[in-house]
């Protein structure tokens, strides 16, 4: 059990979500009418009164015993209950207690949790909010809220911190290091992430796009920690038919903004897609650092070479050639230990800081080895060269006129970087400017 972690447990269609979105501040849960749509455990962060804690959205509890999908997320909701010290008990006050309410009050008052009563979806324009028929549940008194207003959340707030017990180290992953685990549907991306913290913080399904919420989990590895975000399989747009699951890509998208390195998961069996391709082309747009991981290869023939595979996601994946590829297998936990020395390495590499001097030593060396080409009887100088940022690293090559230089020697400059200062798994960013003669 977390000492600061909390809980919004209830039946589907209670505003679960909308809570946990208002409570963290940002739409970070998928919202829909559509009950079920939250099947994985959602982690958020929340800052009040000078005080933090970690709060955990969960699939709606139905005790149902039909489907295998249905299952896994009641056991979802059960692992969220023993992993928080705060239950948030999640009721509609528009509605009178219901069967389920009940079962659901009856399953929590066994769980030697504190639980607060949350009788969601009060009318602002009512002030009759007491909720009385909730006291039967038996779980104390009904705190009326609005999630979709923000009615009422202070009080839940003053009301939560009250529950949980006083610590003097703040909970968050502001200093540690982000990772969204992407890949098209069904490449094992959610297995990945159980396999790493040795816990099922999400479903694994055989079922494509059973990931639809983005999942944060806090992977304590021993002598660090490392904040893994798994995302919805991104489908072509052609693929993507229903509202929620347009919005799960879209999420997946925003996971790999925040996130300080992408895993991008290939699938073995199927090789480098289409999709394989645009997603690494989104996360080498975006400026993150990139690994690619090659999972399923225990399913490969045993005559297969990893050599042969590397050289064939190399020339497919040319654009990111200063990816590493990494051979693993999530199901058996087949060298996946290795994938934290590179998100580490990576993460450092994307916050290395070239001095001024040092650049230009080398672009000095680069011009000796290789002179920029004339055009039109024109010659290209270079003056010097800078890097104004990082994260990604950024370079500025300052000359007398840029449209003279060629983007092949643009390339021929990254790489003299890449020889000489490393940058694995990073993109880089080189901009050839004017100098300025004033």
């Amino acid at each position: 059990m977390s000492r600061r972690a909390v809980a919004i447990v209830g039946r589907p269609n209670v505003g679960k979500s909308t809570l946990f979105n208002r409570l963290v501040e940002r739409r970070q849960a998928i919202e829909d009418k559509l009950s079920g749509v939250t099947r994985d455990r959602i982690y958020g962060r929340v800052e009040w009164s000078g005080r933090e804690f970690s709060l955990i959205d969960t699939g709606g509890l139905t005790f149902s015993r039909e489907g295998t999908l249905k299952k896994e997320v009641q056991r979802q909701v059960q692992f969220a209950i023993e992993e928080a010290a705060v239950i948030l008990f999640a009721v509609d006050c528009r509605e009178e207690v219901t069967p389920l309410d009940q079962e659901v009050a009856s399953y929590l008052r066994k769980q030697g949790k504190k639980v607060i009563l949350v009788a969601n979806k009060v009318d602002p324009g009512n002030k009759d909010w007491s909720c009385y028929s909730f006291y039967q549940l038996g779980v104390g008194d009904p705190l009326p809220v609005s999630a979709s207003h923000g009615l009422g959340i202070g009080e839940l707030l003053d009301e939560i911190l009250a529950a949980l017990p006083q610590e003097d180290e703040s909970y968050g992953a502001g200093e540690l290091v982000k990772v969204a685990v992407v890949g098209r549907p069904n490449v094992g991306k959610s297995r990945l992430i159980n396999t790493l913290v040795q816990k099922e913080r999400a479903i694994v399904s055989e079922i494509p796009g059973t990931t639809r919420d983005n999942v944060d989990v806090v992977w304590d590895t021993g002598d660090s920690q490392i904040f893994l975000i798994d995302t919805a399989g991104i489908r072509k747009k052609s693929k993507v038919k229903e509202a929620v699951e347009y919005y799960s890509v879209v999420r997946s998208l925003k996971a790999v903004d925040r996130a300080d390195v992408a895993v991008v998961v290939i699938d073995a069996t199927r090789g480098v897609t289409e999709q394989d391709q645009k997603i690494a082309g989104y996360v080498n747009d975006a400026g993150k650092g990139l690994i690619l991981a090659v999972n399923k290869w225990d399913l490969m023939r045993k005559d297969s070479s990893v050599d042969d595979f590397r050289q064939k996601v190399t020339q497919q994946l040319s654009f990111v050639s200063y990816a590493p590829i990494i051979f693993i297998s999530a199901l058996t936990g087949w060298k996946i230990h290795r994938l934290k020395d590179r998100i580490l390495k990576i993460e450092a590499e994307s916050r290395k800081r070239i001095t001024t001097s040092i650049l230009n030593e080398l672009l000095q060396d680069a011009l000796l080895v290789n002179p920029p080409p004339s055009r039109d009887g024109r010659k290209t100088r270079f003056f010097y060269a800078t890097q104004p940022e990082t994260k990604p690293p950024a370079f500025v090559f300052f000359v007398n006129s840029p449209e003279l230089v060629h983007f092949s020697y643009v390339r021929y400059l990254e790489n003299r970087l890449r020889e000489a200062f490393g940058f694995e798994g990073v993109p880089l960013r080189l901009k050839i400017k004017k100098k300025d003669n004033t």
